[in-house]
């Protein structure tokens, strides 16, 4: 009885979570122009939406920001992660720690006002950068991913077994090549999950962009918004549906990776 009682709330739990994302898959192709209104099956949307030059273009801004984003968050929050756990206690250590997890409790649009603020005293005083636009958003959704992976990949080298890289070094390896060999290939997986958290972080900020945005870096959250006030338009179920379809084709992907890894390492 009660594992029946679980199931049915697993399911429950299931339902609400992932039926909202199966309504807009569906309605991606209705055909009439009411979002929630059903009039047919068509395919209209989705040649609407690759003919709209203004979403497209802004889909192209946002899938290049959150992937340069979330490769340098994942570059900068490993070694950050790795001073934090493998570096022995050094003066500022708590600092240090407190401005890297700083972002994780930071109200968004303190950071997106406070972020501004340094890019129009940086330009003024400094010249650089020169107007706001997709550096100025990268280097904001770096600010905001950066804590995210440090947590994911800490949390990874703190259970780490470091037998294996002790013995490594006991027979001659140099530090760099015991990271490169062995302890990066043991802490990949959670490299490779802050990454697609970076992104998927990046993809949907919404706030942070709209205060370090210029006029030729709009980025794709900003575009929804901005349509809400003329009411949201079927295109937008139609990207949706192809965002949803290829991060879950890389999500599944980057599992099936992880899993037959860790099978190999069982077996072996």
């Amino acid at each position: 009885m009660r594992t029946r009682w679980l199931k049915i709330v697993l399911a429950m739990g299931y339902l609400f979570l992932y039926f909202p994302l199966i309504c807009i898959v569906i309605y991606s192709f209705n055909e009439s122009r009411f979002v929630a209104v059903w009039s047919g099956f068509s395919l209209k949307w989705y040649k609407a939406l690759f003919s709209d030059p203004i979403m497209l273009r802004a889909t192209v801004t946002s899938l290049k920001i959150a992937c340069i984003s979330a490769t340098v968050s994942v570059i900068f929050g490993t070694i950050a992660a790795i001073v934090i756990t493998r570096l022995p206690v050094f003066r500022g250590k708590s600092f240090f720690i407190g401005t890297i997890t700083a972002p994780l409790v930071m109200p968004e649009i303190v950071m997106g006002l406070s972020l501004l603020m340094l890019f129009v005293g940086m330009e003024k005083y400094c010249g650089w950068p020169n107007g706001r636009g997709t550096t100025t958003v990268i280097i904001a959704h770096i600010t905001l991913t950066l804590s995210y992976v440090t947590m994911v990949v800490q949390a990874r080298l703190q259970d780490l077994d470091r037998s294996v890289e002790e013995a490594a070094l006991d027979l001659g390896a140099s530090p760099l090549k015991v990271f490169f060999v062995i302890t990066l290939p043991m802490i990949l997986p959670s490299i490779v999950v802050g990454w697609l958290l970076s992104f998927a972080l990046s993809l949907d900020d919404m706030v942070i962009a709209s205060f370090v945005a210029g006029p030729g870096s709009t980025t794709l959250p900003m575009i929804v918004f901005s349509s809400l006030r003329f009411g949201i338009s079927p295109e937008v179920n139609a990207l949706a549906t192809i965002l949803m379809t290829v991060l879950s084709i890389g999500v599944i992907i980057s599992a099936v990776c992880v899993y037959k890894k860790q099978n190999y390492r069982n077996h072996a």
